[in-house]
């Protein structure tokens, strides 16, 4: 239920609503100290800077989360200051408060980021191996249909936004920010009362310390873990490749293919619902074919979506294309999580920590995508060439996870 809640702000904000309302409130082109930018270079930087924000901090709370017993503490302070910064984002309206709405986009990124790492990290915990393919599944599931739920209301609202906006016709976007924010945190609620409780170190002198001794202790061990090293540096590969499309299709469509904003949203209802039928289809493959040739054919999908979408000139064929990415993102999400949960899974009372590393690979692979994305769009003038600049990151991916061996598994058999 915590994908059900988080999931708005992934589908709502980040896909659905956000990219498009910024473009129409930002100016196409503009300077900010001497340095000229185009409105989708400085969004794509405003995640950048998110994600080498939780690079930093991410690593250091996970070892006081494992050493002080506070997992679900800091899975509350992420949820909040993500719940907060979406409800903030009401107020942004207008290039003069371009400010105000990339630090609140930055910060709600943070805070879906650094709750992930908290809550992924309870998937061994809570979880058998022969579950955890199923229920990393039914996680992501529940998300894209908690936040097709939400959009739909949204898109009620804006649809119905020159009835009672008062020819204000921002208000609806900016009410879905806020409902967004008002989901996320009251849904998680219920997920904070059901996951295991917490047992507390009350002692919190040098926890700081506590945390980084655990830290440097796990990293320790990943040095002899030589599966699960080759399969984060994949991850790190393809996943770039994977977030830097989700989060940027919207903005792809509506600037290279003219998509109005209740197109990009009937265009993000198909990606989702499409997501939901993915994720549960991959789950059963593996269970047949096991995880790595399943992830395989996960990535050789993708790569064909950015060639595909390189190509793309008509509305009608970057349906198909949506189809093709929701299809494939729930399934190679859901996999890639379940999959390391196995591989760590004698690592329960390290969880946090072990996660972390995982999530510094989402991270700085965010952080890349859409960094490479930001800057080939700002020096070609077209997001083509960053789309097809996204193939060969998954081809990477490809390569590397070829080298792994997860019937040779650093302690247990994942299949073929």
């Amino acid at each position: 239920m915590f994908d059900w809640a988080n999931s708005a702000f992934a589908l709502v904000i980040s896909a659905a609503v956000f990219p498009a309302y910024f473009s129409s409130q930002a100016d196409d082109q503009f300077s900010f100290a001497g340095i000229d930018f185009t409105d989708d270079s400085i969004y794509s930087y405003s995640i950048t800077f998110a994600y080498f924000v939780l690079i930093i901090a991410v690593p250091l709370l996970s070892g006081m989360a494992d050493s002080g017993g506070r997992r679900k503490s800091f899975m509350k302070l992420f949820t909040y200051i993500g719940g907060i910064a979406c409800m903030l984002m009401f107020f942004f309206e207008g290039h003069s408060l371009l400010w105000l709405g990339l630090a609140c986009f930055a910060l709600a990124n943070i805070g879906f980021g650094g709750g992930l790492v908290f809550y992924n990290s309870f998937l061994p915990i809570i979880a058998d191996q022969h579950e955890m393919d199923a229920l990393s599944a039914k996680g992501f599931v529940l998300g894209y249909v908690g936040s097709v739920i939400l959009l739909v209301v949204c898109l009620v609202l804006i649809l119905t936004g020159e009835m009672w906006s008062a020819n204000n016709l921002s208000i609806p976007a900016r009410i879905s920010f806020f409902l967004v924010g008002v989901w996320w945190i009251a849904w998680a609620q219920l997920t904070f009362r059901r996951l295991p409780k917490e047992d507390r170190v009350e002692d919190t002198s040098g926890l700081v310390r506590k945390g980084l001794q655990e830290l440097k202790g796990v990293l320790h061990q990943l040095k002899s873990m030589v599966q699960t090293k080759r399969f984060l540096f994949s991850f790190l590969f393809y996943n770039a490749g994977v977030q830097t499309v989700l989060y940027l299709a919207g903005t792809f469509a509506e600037k290279e293919l003219d998509f109005a904003s209740d197109e990009l949203i009937y265009l993000i209802l198909v990606l989702q619902l499409c997501g939901a039928l993915g994720a549960y289809l991959f789950a059963k493959i593996s269970e047949r074919i096991g995880n790595k040739l399943t992830l395989m054919a996960l990535i050789i999908l993708w790569t064909s979506v950015c060639g595909f979408a390189f190509l793309t000139e008509e509305k009608s064929k970057f349906y198909i294309l949506a189809f093709l990415v929701g299809l494939t993102m729930g399934g190679i999400q859901a996999l890639s999580r379940a999959t390391y949960s196995k591989l760590i899974e004698d690592k329960k009372d390290e969880s946090a920590s072990f996660f972390s590393f995982y999530n510094i690979m989402y991270y700085v692979s965010t952080m890349m995508g859409t960094f490479i994305f930001g800057m080939l769009s700002q020096q070609t003038g077209s997001m083509r060439y960053s789309i097809l600049a996204l193939g060969g990151l998954f081809i990477i991916g490809a390569l590397i996870l070829m080298t792994v061996n997860l019937q040779k598994t650093d302690k247990t058999v994942l299949g073929t």
